[in-house]
C-alpha cells in the first residue's frame, strides 16, 4: 500500500524533491487536489495519467510556472517557495517541455545559452559584448559529455533532426539543472532510434545522480527506464509504484479507473 513520507520525517535522509498535499486550481477546475510525491537523487520517476489528470499542472508547479494554491514544496528537505521558473532554475531544476521552447533560427550553441548569454565586461566593469568563443566552447564540451552526436555547434537548431533537437533541449537542460530535470513528453513524434538515443540521455542523467521526472503516456519507455511511476487521475495521486512491483496492466487499469487506487485521500 502507497504511504507517501512526511517531509519532516526525511529531513536527515530527504529526497532531493518533496511535494507534500498540493493543490490547485484554474476557475472553477481542481487540476490538483493533495498531490503528495517525491523524487531522489539518482533516481528516474515515471508520472503517468490520462489527458487531464493533473500531470502538466504538477510539472508547471514544481517548475515554478504555477503557484499552489495548497500545499508545500520541499528541496533537499527544505520548504522552498517558487515564484517564478528563475527561483526553481536557481534551485538546480529544469524542465524540458514537450514543445522543446528552442529557437529554430539560432545554433546549437546560442539555444544552450538561450536567457544565459555570457558577456565580456568592458572598461570599468559595464557589459560588452557576448562571449560567443566561451559559449561554443562550453557547448562543444556539454555535447561531447552527454555523448550527443551534433558535429557542428553552429549548424542552426532548424536543420537538426527531431532527436537531435530534443537532445538539445535536455543537453541545456541538464548543463544548467544540476540537480532535477523535469521531461514532458521527451520522444513524442521520433522515430525509434531517435527514441533510444533519448532514453540513453535519461539513463545517463540518472547515472550522473540527478533526479528525473519523466512525464510520458508512452508506457513501454516508462518501464524501460523509471524506477518507479507515480499515477495520476483526475486530479488525485492514486498510486506510486515499484516497477519491480507492479504490471503494464495494472498501471493502465490505476490511469482508466478500473482499479482503484491506494493513496490516501
Amino acid at each position: 500500500m502507497l504511504v507517501e513520507e512526511d517531509a519532516t520525517a526525511r529531513r536527515d535522509g530527504a529526497p532531493f524533491l518533496q511535494v507534500s498535499g498540493v493543490s490547485t486550481t484554474y476557475g472553477h477546475v481542481q487540476a490538483l487536489i493533495g498531490v503528495s510525491m517525491h523524487v531522489d537523487a539518482g533516481e528516474i520517476v515515471g508520472l503517468v495519467g490520462d489527458n487531464g489528470a493533473g500531470k502538466s499542472t504538477l510539472v508547471k508547479v514544481i517548475a515554478g510556472a504555477h503557484r499552489p494554491d495548497a500545499g508545500a514544496i520541499f528541496v533537499s528537505g527544505e520548504p522552498v517557495e517558487f515564484h517564478s521558473p528563475l527561483d526553481a532554475r536557481e534551485r538546480g531544476i529544469e524542465t524540458v517541455y514537450q514543445d522543446l521552447a528552442l529557437a529554430p533560427d539560432l545554433p546549437v550553441w546560442a539555444n544552450l545559452f538561450l536567457g544565459r548569454e555570457q558577456y565580456v565586461r568592458g572598461p570599468g566593469g559595464a557589459v560588452g559584448w557576448m562571449n560567443k568563443r566561451a559559449m561554443r566552447k562550453r557547448a562543444r564540451s556539454e555535447l561531447v559529455r552527454l555523448q550527443i552526436p551534433i558535429p557542428d555547434v553552429d549548424i542552426a537548431v532548424d536543420d537538426l533532426s527531431g532527436g537531435q533537437r530534443q537532445a538539445v533541449a535536455v543537453a541545456r537542460s541538464i548543463a544548467w539543472g544540476k540537480r532535477l530535470v523535469m521531461m514532458d513528453e521527451p520522444t513524442a513524434n521520433l522515430g525509434v532510434e531517435e527514441q533510444e538515443k533519448v532514453a540513453a540521455l535519461v539513463r545517463r542523467l540518472a547515472e550522473q545522480n540527478r533526479a528525473v521526472l519523466l512525464v510520458s503516456h508512452n508506457l513501454a519507455q516508462v518501464f524501460e527506464l523509471a524506477n518507479r511511476i507515480v499515477v495520476l487521475r483526475q486530479g488525485r495521486l492514486v498510486a506510486v509504484r515499484s516497477i519491480k512491483a507492479t504490471t503494464r496492466e495494472e498501471i493502465v487499469g490505476l490511469i482508466t479507473g478500473a482499479i482503484d487506487g491506494d493513496a490516501p485521500e
